[in-house]
């Protein structure tokens, strides 16, 4: 990223309010976040998205949100420390934002992680919840290394050793191995350790059944189809991406 002074950056802020606001969050995306990744100079941002969070500044507050629970995603604690009265203003319009969110799947998912962003969650509020939405997730078999497809969808609930919307069927027994496809084995929602106890219940509470159902399944497990290895979903999504 290229820096860009103070004065530039609250003149692209100062530009929110009017007709092209997609195309002011666009340029801001692209010059605070490009291809989500937070730089030093991200963190420069943060009180302009707590003002429009906190409608003392025009702009979208689900925006800024989502801005904001990136960039303090990759906070270390100094950062952390620095910006910790933005942070609470944000994890507010955050929580407000979830009790109001629309039936739109990955708006939902982005709150999520905004919110545990500001909460100070380091592990799945960098992205990992986003898997949610797309309905899949590729991981690799801890036992063979075999890559793999965790799909809850519209193709079925499944992991796949290959293309899924060709692959053969899902199998119901683990033997015979090296058929395509093997059957997840979601999590009981009421056996779900605290954090995705917590989510499961505030996807289900906002009516968002697909997130709490997607949910069940990231933090289960699964059978790899290629050596029958039985694993934890979550683990590997974490692990893959460290």
């Amino acid at each position: 990223m290229i820096a860009r002074p103070t004065d530039d950056l609250a003149a692209s802020f100062a530009r929110l309010g009017g007709e092209d606001d997609g195309q002011v969050w666009s340029s801001l995306w692209d010059d605070l976040c490009h291809q989500n990744c937070v730089y030093p100079d991200s963190y420069l941002a943060l009180p302009y998205l707590a003002a429009i969070a906190a409608g003392r500044a025009p702009g979208a507050p689900d925006e800024a949100v989502s801005m904001a629970g990136l960039i303090l995603s990759a906070a270390d604690d100094e950062q952390t420390a620095q910006y910790a009265d933005e942070t609470a203003v944000l994890l507010g319009t955050a929580r407000r934002l979830l009790g109001e969110a629309g039936a739109d799947t990955p708006t939902f998912v982005y709150l999520l992680q905004a919110l545990l962003a500001f909460e100070g969650e380091r592990v799945w509020s960098v992205g990992r919840l986003e898997g949610l939405f797309t309905e899949e997730y590729e991981v690799d078999c801890p036992a063979c290394s075999s890559t793999l497809f965790v799909a809850f969808g519209e193709y079925g609930t499944f992991a796949s050793a290959g293309d899924y919307v060709t692959s053969a069927p899902v199998r119901t027994e683990l033997l015979p191995a090296g058929s395509a496809r093997t059957e997840l084995l979601p999590a009981e929602p009421a056996a779900l350790d605290a954090l995705p106890a917590r989510l499961h219940r505030l996807a289900t509470d906002a009516g968002h059944e697909k997130v709490a159902y997607g949910l069940i399944h990231l933090f289960g497990r699964a059978v790899c189809p290629d050596c029958e290895a039985v694993f934890s979903v979550s683990d590997r999504v974490v692990e893959r991406d460290e």
